[in-house]
Formats: C-alpha cells, structure tokens, sequence
C-alpha cells in the first residue's frame, strides 16, 4: 500500500487547477491496454527524445529497460514488452499499421537488433534487455518503468517512467506540465466547479467544456478531431463485428461479435458502415433487440482492443467499448445521429472523465475495475442523459447512479489478459450506464443522497482499502481460481 499512500498525499496536496482536455482522455492507439500497452510506448517515445535532447542517442551502446509492479505481473499479457520495443523504434501509436506489428517484433528478436528511434541501431535481446520485476514495486504508482543505457563512452544514463491510467505518464521527477498551467475559462477540478459554471453561466456541460478548449485551439478543429474521434471509435465497432475467430494470448477466447452481428442481421445486405447501420436500425425497437446490438457494439471494440486492434481509450483500453457502444445506441435508437449531437455527447463524457481522474483515479492498477469500466460507465451515463435532454443536475446524477453501482469492482484478469472478465465487463458497463440515464432522467435530483463529488471521494476510498492482489496483478480472484490452461501466456 505505499505507493497508493504516496500517490494520495500528492493528491492532497495539488490544490492547484488542473486543465485536461477531451483530447487527453480520448486518445487514439492501439490495444489491448491504456496502462499496459500506450502508456509504456509513449514512456518509450519520451525517452528516446529526452536521448536526442541530451545528445546521446547516436552514443547508446547498450539499453536495459525495467518494469516494476503490475506492469511486471500483467505486462506479458497486455503486450508492455511489444509497446515499448515499438516506442524505442521511433513508431507511433495512432498511425503505425496494426498489421505490421508481429512481423516488426519477430524481426528484432531474430536480429536481436532495435533501430533506437528509427535511427540508430544497437544490440538489443527482447528476453534480456526487457526485465520484469515481479516482487518489485516503486513508490509513487504500481506501473513503473526504468529505461537504462550505456554510452560507448562508458557513461550511464537512467529514467523512471509511471503510467498512471488512460494512456497518461509521467516522468519522475518532472514538474507540471505546461498542458496543466494552461488557463481555463472556466477551471474545473470537482463535479461541484461543474455544476458552478453550468448555474452562473447557464451552459449545458458540454458547452462549457467546448468553451474551455478553446484555451487549446480554435473550435472549429476541436470538432473536427471530435469527429475523428468517433470516425475510429466507429471503425473500430465495424471491424470487430466483421472479424471472426479466436483471441491471441493462448485462452483460446471465441469472438463473439461476428456470430452475434450476423445472427441479429440474418443475412441482410451492406456494404459499408453507413449502409449497415441502416440495416442495424430496420430490425425495430424491441428491448431484447436494442439490449443484444449494445452488447454486440461493446464486444466488438474489446475483441478489437485484445487483438492489438487501433481502439480509442475512453478513458482506458480496457474500458474502450462502454461509450461508443452507449453513443451507438443513441444515434441509431434515440435519433441522435448528427454531429452537433456527438461532438456533444463526446463532450460531456470527457469532462466527466477527468474529474473523476482528478478527484480519484483511471487506473485499475490504482483502484481496480471500478476505476475503468466504472469510469466509462458514468461518463456514458451522464453524456446519455444530456444528450436525451436531462439537465446538467440530471445529468451528473446519472454519473453518480452508474459509479455507485460499480464501487469496489476488482481488477483480476485471467493470464493477465484483457479478455475475462473484461470484455463482457464492457457490456456490463455499457447497459448500467444506458439505465442509470433512465432513472437519472424520470428522477428529481433534489431527492437524491449521493453526489457525484461524494461518490468519487468514495471510489478513492474503495481503492485505497482495496487489496493489491485486486488490481491488475492477476494475483487474485478469478485469475487464481479460474483453471485454464495457458499455452502461450
């Protein structure tokens, strides 16, 4: 519990404010985790500028790099040793070909040679160079890891690197960003700054946050990378339930999407996402229908994320099918499909991301499952339910339902894979957040007894009480009582 203890008192103390875009918690990458997988590929990334900054790349003779903690126990099944191989080669996450990365991996281990940033090469054995740490955990976050090298000069060089959740890392040592000490209109750190502004102002939560990225560029490229955003969110639903066979990793897991898709479609024609939504909708508005589509919507994002398939953290990987499966639905069954719509519900979702962020945690690693799908879950719920005309109030309500009704949910991930429990956690995380709209929506939040503010404080408390063995190490629940059989894990 040390490194969660010295993560709260920072936490007590960062009185100051702390400005996260929708941008920040909407990244585009490639699966299976935020944590796991993008965080160490962008620490790669960071390291090898910090080399060029300080004139030693071209010097590297030797590079070691050090996992600690759940980046350690899980970081085998959740690809952290491919994501930092690819970060140190100089690739990108949001542009590099999904395709081509087993092909990229098999090569640097038959040449035991990397490409340090595209440019320089050195020796480099994945089984040796990469070394995890299983009994070991640093201080300040349970995912840790040190990059380590040698000069030809004989000089050494080191730095400690922390996913944090969601595809954020920080640097130790490293001050606040500039990112961060940019000034808001309207700066938020609490549901309760939220709902300030939305009373002094009488914007919707969405137009408060659109007002408050323009701190960052000009609106009309705030919408067009919203809409990008969606454009993969999308991309990535289509593919996955188009995509058939089993999951990587060696728990041999069917997908479910192709057969599900196919099955609620019997046969209909398409021939692109357009025209399959079309046939999507045509299929009526029956519950069982609807409820089996946002199952199938959500399946196919995390089939996609566990097969290293290009995925949007929403806020993580692990919890990347919640809202575009929640968005889907309210495009093809609450008649939300323009972009003024989505941007919106994109909006919303993200601001209620980061305060939970801010006020708790995205890390399963930090705070389990209830700190990913939970998350997710009512960010979706509170965007749902502006989208469908709740007030702000309303709205943070909704947000609040679906957090409490995922308080203490553990992070156990059999082989340390992000298929069971997760995938199906997303149609969980999905339905909940779908429900605690309705209930936000035909309720008056004057009667409720929980605030948002006060569900966050308590999903920190949850996690600080949480044992270790809960959150994302595989060491506990039903990764230990589960007897599979893992042939490549």
């Amino acid at each position: 519990m040390i490194c969660i203890k010295a993560f709260f008192i920072l936490k007590i103390y960062n009185v100051s404010h702390e400005a996260i875009s929708i941008f920040d918690m909407f990244k585009i990458g490639i699966g299976p985790s935020s944590s796991h997988t993008l965080g160490p590929w962008r620490a790669a990334q960071r390291f090898t500028r910090s080399l060029e900054e300080k004139n030693l790349l071209n010097s590297v003779n030797r590079l070691e790099v050090l996992l600690y903690g759940s980046l350690a126990k899980t970081g085998v099944g959740h690809g952290t040793d491919i994501a930092i191989q690819l970060g140190l080669s100089g690739e990108d996450p949001v542009i590099f070909e999904v395709n081509s990365i087993t092909p990229r991996i098999n090569d640097i281990k038959a040449m035991q040679k990397l490409l340090l940033a595209g440019r320089h090469e050195i020796d480099f054995n994945p089984v040796e160079d990469i070394e995890f740490l299983f009994g070991e955990s640093l201080p300040f976050h349970p995912n840790a890891l040190t990059f380590l090298v040698e000069t030809t000069q004989g000089d050494s060089f080191a730095e400690t690197y922390y996913s944090i959740g969601g595809g954020f890392v920080v640097k130790e040592g490293e001050q606040v960003s500039q990112d961060q000490q940019i000034e808001l209109p309207f700066p938020i750190n609490t549901a309760g700054d939220l709902l300030h502004w939305c009373r002094s102002t009488g914007m919707s939560i969405s137009e408060v946050v659109l007002e408050n990225e323009s701190a960052w560029r000009k609106e009309k490229e705030t919408r067009e990378a919203i809409l990008n955003i969606w454009r993969v969110m999308k991309e990535c639903i289509y593919r996955g339930c188009h995509t058939e066979g089993s999951l990587p990793g060696g728990l041999q897991v069917k997908r479910r999407a192709f057969a599900l898709n196919k099955k609620l479609l019997k046969h209909k024609f398409y021939s692109d996402f357009d025209s399959w939504m079309e046939q999507v909708k045509a299929g009526g508005s029956q519950f069982n229908y609807i409820l089996d589509w946002v199952s199938c919507f959500a399946l196919a994002v995390n089939e996609e994320n566990a097969s290293f398939g290009r995925v949007v953290t929403a806020p993580t990987n692990g919890a990347a099918g919640v809202i575009p499966a929640v968005l889907l639905y309210f495009i093809l069954f609450c008649d939300g499909n323009t972009d003024d719509k989505i941007i919106h519900f994109l909006l919303t979702a993200s601001e209620i991301g980061s305060i939970f962020k801010k006020g708790s945690t995205i890390s399963a690693a930090m705070g389990g499952c209830q700190a990913e799908i939970g998350v997710s879950s009512a960010m979706a719920a509170a965007a749902l339910t502006e989208s469908l005309g709740g007030t702000q109030r309303q709205a943070m309500m909704a947000a609040e339902i679906a957090m409490e009704h995922h308080l203490g949910m553990t992070c156990d991930p059999i082989g340390g894979l992000v298929q069971i429990p997760c995938i199906e956690r997303n149609t969980m995380g999905a339905i909940k957040a779908i429900t605690a709209c309705q209930l936000a929506l035909q309720s008056s939040p004057d009667f409720a007894k929980v605030s948002l503010d006060g569900v966050i404080k308590t999903m920190w408390d949850t996690a600080l009480d949480m044992n270790s063995k809960y959150k994302e190490t595989s060491d506990g629940g039903l990764a230990v009582n589960v007897p599979l059989s893992l042939s490549e894990c």
